[in-house]
């Protein structure tokens, strides 16, 4: 089974402040469907305890094409595009009731041994998620987002409990979560962000304090997350 797919009805808790769709749930989604995946493959969340490896996100780009509007169905599919050294690549596609595609998505994952660190990608497993060559950015390759030199601090943010995901750091999507804070306030009420892209570098664990930078660069929005201290980045997040 190379493709997995999946019916959605979405909650009040998935809109945004338009009453669609909102760009936390598209990648909340992405996360879902991506689950399900790995748990017909043999290394989902539940096959920890005995594979002792676990999927660690590294990247996100998606798309929207067309906002999805709250009561909408939405039938979300993904694939599994293979690797490259140590990474591993998924895409995604969300439609909505009428058959549309609605959104588009990428990713970019490592594997990682709960207590011999990053794992090499093998054939066996490669062989397992049944890998498909479709790309839904075409000519696409992930690249290193960087800062904006003009980037000012906004705020800073404790790590809460609730931030806390299986891997024991901040949860992917709390990152996001974050962006939408640090941005001008005229900037997110205007906007509603069809572009969102995420590159994750270092952990954000429970306790930390960490700063959270804006800028604006050709029209695109940056928000950067570093430590207290400000030597490890921890994520960067573009929008547009």
């Amino acid at each position: 089974m190379a493709y997995i797919e999946h019916t959605f009805d979405f909650s009040i808790r998935a809109i945004d402040k338009n009453v669609n769709l909102s760009n936390k749930a598209i990648l909340g989604f992405f996360e879902d469907i991506g689950g399900f995946h790995s748990d017909i493959a043999g290394y989902g969340l539940k096959d920890i305890e005995k594979t002792k490896l676990s999927w660690v996100l590294l990247h996100w780009k998606m798309k929207v094409l067309k906002r999805i509007s709250y009561g909408d169905t939405i039938h979300v599919k993904t694939w599994s595009r293979g690797a490259i050294r140590a990474c591993c690549y998924r895409d995604y596609e969300i439609y909505n009731q009428n058959h549309e595609l609605c959104v588009i998505g990428t990713s970019k994952w490592t594997l990682i041994h709960l207590e011999k660190g990053l794992m090499r990608i093998t054939n066996e497993l490669l062989e397992k998620y049944q890998t498909e060559e479709k790309a839904v950015f075409e000519n696409f390759t992930f690249e290193k987002l960087k800062e904006p030199e003009d980037s000012k601090l906004t705020f800073t943010y404790t790590v809460q409990r609730r931030d806390i995901d299986i891997n024991h750091h901040m949860h992917n999507l709390c990152y996001l979560d974050l962006a939408y804070e640090a941005l001008p306030q005229d900037i997110f009420e205007n906007n509603s962000f069809a572009n969102v892209e995420i590159m994750y570098k270092s952990g954000a664990y429970l306790g930390d304090t960490i700063k959270c930078f804006y800028a604006m660069k050709n029209k695109e929005h940056f928000i950067t997350i570093k430590s207290q201290d400000e030597r490890t980045l921890h994520a960067i997040i573009k929008l547009s």
